[in-house]
């Protein structure tokens, strides 16, 4: 119970609108699919085979409050990846949303060591960005 409230206590109080519109995201990145593809490689089991879908973005993103994560801003990217499990199977779609400023990946919500947590955080931004992940599995 201690924990619990020592986690919601250490959540930051949303940004206003002025501290938003202060934010500095940099150029919109033109080669969005390729960083993120880039950000992307060294966390799935299998890069070259695994699947991945451009739903969503780039669009300047604020991350909503996480819990395991300080909070990101940036070129907020919505893709869905498929990647492959240690015995060569499919897992199925799961969503990411990786943030981009500056021309580089800074973060991201919904990767495979974050599952549980993260999926819920990507579904949410995927949604602000104009996808609505299905919550059946694919």
């Amino acid at each position: 119970m201690l924990i619990a409230v020592a986690l919601l206590a250490a959540c930051s109080q949303p940004l206003t609108r002025e501290q938003i519109a202060a934010l500095d995201y940099g150029p919109r990145p033109q080669d969005y699919e390729k960083i993120v593809r880039d950000y992307l490689r060294p966390r799935l089991a299998e890069p070259d085979f695994a699947l991945i879908e451009f739903k969503a973005g780039p669009a300047p993103l604020v991350q909503t409050d996480a819990l395991m994560q300080e909070r990101e801003y940036g070129w907020a990217v919505c893709v869905l990846v498929n990647d492959k499990n240690p015995r060569g199977a499919y897992e199925g779609y799961y969503p990411v949303v990786v943030y981009i400023r500056a021309g580089r990946a800074v973060a991201s919500n919904g990767g495979t060591l974050e599952r549980v947590t993260g999926k819920r955080y990507a579904h949410a931004q995927c949604r602000r960005l104009g996808y609505e992940v299905p919550d059946h599995p694919f």
